[in-house]
C-alpha cells in the first residue's frame, strides 16, 4: 500500500474532464507507437460514457439525494444493470444503433424514476452527454433502445420492496441481542433484508455468530475490546489511521477507484458496462442477505457486548473497568454480518475475477487528505477487513462471513451476466 498526497477537489475535477483530456493532442510519438496510442484513445473515448454515468449515479444517489449508504446500493444496481442490458440490446440490433446513446438514455431513465425531484439536473447531464454523440438515425435508435432497457428494469422492480415502510426490527432484548440506541427505535432500512434479489437469488450458507460461551467468541471479544476502544493503547497509530480511512462510503469507494483505473487501462464499452453491472448487482444481492441477517439474527455490537459481559453467561468475558466506546460511532443496525464487508468483498471479487488480483487501485476517503494505493486487491481487502475490527464495530466472525457472502455472490453474479 502506497500513500499519495493529493487534493480531492483537484482529482474529482480531473476525473470529470477526462474525456476532454483523452481527446487532447498528445506529444509526438514514433510511427510504431502511433497505432497502439490511437487504439487506446479510441477505446477510452467510447467507454468513457459508462464511467461518466457511473459517476453521475454516485453523485445523484449520495450527494444530491443524500441517501444513507445501504439505501442507495440497490439504485446503483438498477442503474448499472439497465446500462448493461441497453448496451447488449444495441449491439444485437441489425440496424445502426449507438451504444453510447443507449447508455445515456438507460441511466437517465432509471435515475430520474427513483429521484424525480432531481429530474432537472439529470436532464442537464443527459443533454450534455447526448450532445457528444453524432446526430443521426443511430443516435435516435440508441436512445430508444436505452429507454426500453430502463423501462424493463423498472418494471421488474415494481413492488420489489424498495423503501417498504412496514418492515421493522423487532428482536426482544437479551444477552447477545442488538438493540437500537433509543428504546422503541428501529434499525436503518430494515426493508433491505426483504428486497427482491436482482440476479443472485440463492443465499450463501453461513454459520451465524459464535455462541456467547464459546472459545471463539471469547477470543474475538477480547480482540475487539482491546483494539477497538476509542482510547485503546494497544491499537497502533497506523491501525487507527486505517480504521478512520475506511470509514467512508463502501458503496462507492472501490467503484470510484475503478473508474479512474479504467481511464488509464480502458476496456471496450460493452466490457465496461458489464463489469459495473456485475459489481453493483453483486453488491446489491450481497447487501440483501447481509441486511436480512442483521435484522433476523440481530447480534449485538461490541460496545453492547462489553457493557453486557456480566450477563452473557461466559465467565471468561468481563466488562471494561470504565465506559467502553468504539473508535468509530456505531451505525443504527447490528453486528452480524458486516455491511461494509459485504459491499467491499463483492466489488473486489468481481474486479479480481475480471482483471486479476494485481489490479492496483487508488482509494479516496472522505476522512483523509491522503489517498491510498493498493497494488494488490488482496491487500486492499485485508486492510478493509481489519479496519472494522480496529474501529470497534465488528467481531471477527461478522467480517469473515461477510467476505464469504460477498465473494460467493460476486462469482454467481458474474456467471449470471455472462
Amino acid at each position: 500500500m502506497h500513500l499519495v498526497k493529493r487534493s480531492c477537489a483537484m482529482l474529482i475535477t480531473a476525473s470529470l474532464t477526462t474525456a476532454a483530456l483523452v481527446a487532447a493532442p498528445s506529444a509526438a510519438v514514433s510511427p510504431g507507437a502511433a497505432a497502439p496510442a490511437a487504439a487506446h484513445a479510441a477505446r477510452t473515448s467510447r467507454a468513457q460514457v459508462v464511467l461518466n454515468w457511473e459517476r453521475i449515479a454516485f453523485r445523484t444517489v449520495y450527494a444530491d439525494a443524500a441517501a444513507p449508504v445501504p439505501v442507495g446500493v440497490p439504485v446503483l444496481g438498477y442503474t448499472s444493470l439497465a446500462i448493461h442490458r441497453a448496451v447488449q440490446a444495441s449491439l444485437g440490433r441489425s440496424r445502426a444503433s449507438s451504444e453510447r446513446a443507449a447508455v445515456i438514455a438507460s441511466a437517465y431513465q432509471v435515475l430520474q424514476h427513483y429521484y424525480p425531484k432531481l429530474r432537472g439536473k439529470l436532464g442537464a447531464d443527459r443533454a450534455a452527454s447526448l450532445g457528444s454523440v453524432q446526430s443521426g438515425p443511430a443516435k435516435r435508435f440508441g436512445v430508444k433502445v436505452g429507454k426500453r432497457a430502463a423501462r424493463g428494469v423498472i418494471e421488474e422492480r415494481r413492488d420489489d420492496g424498495y423503501l417498504d415502510p412496514t418492515i421493522h426490527y423487532s428482536k426482544a432484548p437479551g444477552p447477545g441481542v442488538w438493540q437500537p440506541a433509543t428504546a422503541g427505535g428501529d434499525m436503518l432500512a430494515a426493508w433491505i433484508g426483504s428486497l427482491k434479489h436482482l440476479v443472485v437469488r440463492k443465499n450463501v450458507e453461513v454459520d451465524g455468530p459464535d455462541a456467547l460461551t464459546s472459545a471463539a467468541y471469547t477470543s474475538q471479544f477480547e480482540e475487539v475490546k482491546s483494539l477497538g476502544q476509542s482510547t485503546s493503547t494497544t491499537r497502533t497509530a497506523d491501525q487507527t489511521q486505517t480504521a478512520v480511512f475506511f470509514n467512508s462510503n463502501a458503496a462507492t469507494m472501490v467503484s470510484d477507484a475503478l473508474t479512474r483505473y479504467l481511464e488509464q487501462h480502458p476496456m471496450t464499452l460493452a466490457e465496461t458496462a458489464r463489469l459495473f453491472a456485475e459489481i453493483h448487482v453483486a453488491m446489491t444481492d450481497s447487501l440483501i442477505q447481509c441486511w436480512r441477517l442483521k435484522r433476523d439474527v440481530g447480534f449485538w455490537r461490541p460496545s453492547q457486548a462489553v457493557a453486557g459481559a456480566a450477563s452473557d453467561g461466559n465467565p471468561a468475558t468481563n466488562p471494561a473497568p470504565t465506559t467502553w466506546a468504539p473508535l468509530i460511532p456505531n451505525p443504527p443496525y447490528s453486528d452480524y454480518v458486516s455491511g461494509h464487508g459485504c459491499l467491499t468483498s463483492s466489488a473486489v471479487e468481481v474486479i479480481r475475477k475480471t482483471l486479476g488480483d494485481g489490479t492496483p487501485l487508488e482509494l479516496i476517503s472522505v476522512n483523509s487528505p491522503t489517498h491510498r494505493i493498493y497494488p494488490r486487491l488482496e491487500d486492499l481487502e485485508d486492510a478493509a477487513f481489519h479496519a472494522r475490527i480496529w474501529s470497534g464495530l465488528h467481531f471477527r466472525t461478522a467480517m469473515v462471513d461477510a467476505y464469504h457472502i460477498g465473494h460467493v455472490t460476486a462469482r454467481r453474479a458474474i456467471k449470471a451476466l455472462e
